[in-house]
Order: C-alpha cells, then structure tokens, then sequence
C-alpha cells in the first residue's frame, strides 16, 4: 500500500505559483527551480531588433519559435526610452553597462540607496547583491538586470523605508532564496516599500531581495495575469521569461 501511494504523489513543480496573504496584503508568490526551467530575460527581438515592449508580444514569439510562455515579468528599471536605466546581460553579453550614478532620492526608486542586480551566473546559481558588492565581485554574469532600491540587504530591511508609509503602490521584487530557487513576488492591491520587504525577509525567507517595479508590474503565468490593472500597464524594456517546449 505504500509503495501504491508513494507512486500517485505528484512530482514537485520546477515552476510553483501560490497566492499569499501576509500582513493583511494578498500577493502571488512563484518559485522557479533553475536546475529544472531555465530563466531567461528579453530585451529586443533577436529576428528584427525591435524591443518587445509587453509580455504579449513576447508570448506571441514564443508561440512562433515552438515555445509556450509559462512565466513573465517586467524586469529592472528603465528610462524613458523604454531603454534599460542599469546593467542588462542576456546570454552572458552585457547590452548596457552597470549603473553606479548616484541620482536624488525623491526622482525615482532606482535613486534610493542602495540598489541592487539580480544575476545569474555562467554556472546556473542565482544571486541578489547591492550594486557595489556586485561591480566588487568582478564574475561575469549569463543574466543580469539593475534596479532599485535594495529591499532585504543581508537579513535586514532597507533602512529608508518607514512603516507606516502612506505611500501605497503595486510592487514586484525578485530574490534567490538559495542559489538555484528564483523567488518572483508581486502584490495583488498597493502596498509600501515596508510591507513588501518584510514579505520576502519573514513570509518567503530571502536574506536578500530586489525591488523591480511598481503601479505598471505584471506577471503573466500560463494565461493568466496577475499585479496591477492592464489599464496602468506601459510599455516594459527586459522582460523575464520561462519558456517550456509547445
């Protein structure tokens, strides 16, 4: 009988979606196993060189390549030519370089000290570091996207967060909670930077997190979105993706 009921125990899933409820705040939470779905991260269409710009379009070249989309999410920051703001490494070549410029706090997140890149590296672990432990570390990176700011920085939240802060936004940050398991998080109604990191340092686990962005993120997992209102959504630049055969 045991053996009968070890074989209809279903397979753990490489890519894992759940909704969260922490603090009174609804999120979904995925979990992607890099040693069974690769994680891959779009920025221009290698056919033509045009930027995808959402995940729709991505999904549709997919679709065109044999490939069903499993999981998206806007990447890092961007500027307002819908170009990457920090560094953006796809397939171990950096399309634009790291970005060290130390800008006013009130002009933007990427501006609040200290951000941060989440890579992976050429030998498929995972990591979230400042920028600064980043450039020190000199390893080459197969994927990468800046942005800002650091959420959870060795265990502790980022000291300029309040809260009790009053402003309330639709978030979405990433995190490697060990060096091969991918932890994507977005809330499902506003919430503030406070919140948001405590939810990966308490609720997920993650001794380190990145913000990625807020009022226009989005995940799409397999059909279905879920993040801000499609009617707040504006064009992305790096876009995450799984991809599984069609």
């Amino acid at each position: 009988m045991l053996a009968a009921l070890a074989g209809c125990t279903p397979p753990a899933r490489a890519l894992d979606s759940a909704q969260r409820t922490f603090d009174g705040q609804s999120f979904r939470v995925v979990s992607i196993d890099l040693k069974r779905e690769p994680l891959s991260l779009h920025w221009r269409n290698q056919d033509n060189g045009a930027p995808f710009g959402d995940i729709e379009t991505l999904r549709q070249w997919g679709e065109a390549h044999g490939q069903r989309l499993l999981f998206a999410a806007n990447a890092g920051i961007y500027d307002r030519q819908s170009a990457p703001l920090g560094l953006h490494v796809e397939h171990g070549k950096t399309q634009v370089p790291l970005n060290l410029a130390h800008g006013n706090p009130t002009s933007g997140n990427f501006s609040l000290l200290p951000n941060g890149v989440f890579a992976i590296y050429p030998d498929g672990h995972a990591a979230v570091r400042t920028s600064a432990a980043f450039k020190a570390d000199h390893q080459p990176a197969q994927l990468a996207t800046q942005s800002g700011p650091m959420l959870v920085i060795d265990g502790q939240i980022n000291g300029a967060f309040v809260d009790d802060s009053d402003s309330l936004k639709w978030r979405s940050g990433v995190c490697a909670k060990t060096p091969h398991e991918v932890v994507f998080a977005i809330s499902e109604a506003p919430v503030n930077f406070h919140t948001f990191a405590r939810l990966f340092r308490d609720a997920i686990g993650c001794h380190d997190a990145l913000y990625l962005d807020g009022t226009i993120s989005q995940f799409y997992i397999d059909g279905s979105y879920a993040g801000a209102p499609a009617f707040m959504v504006k064009p992305y630049a790096g876009i995450f993706a799984v991809f599984a055969p069609q």
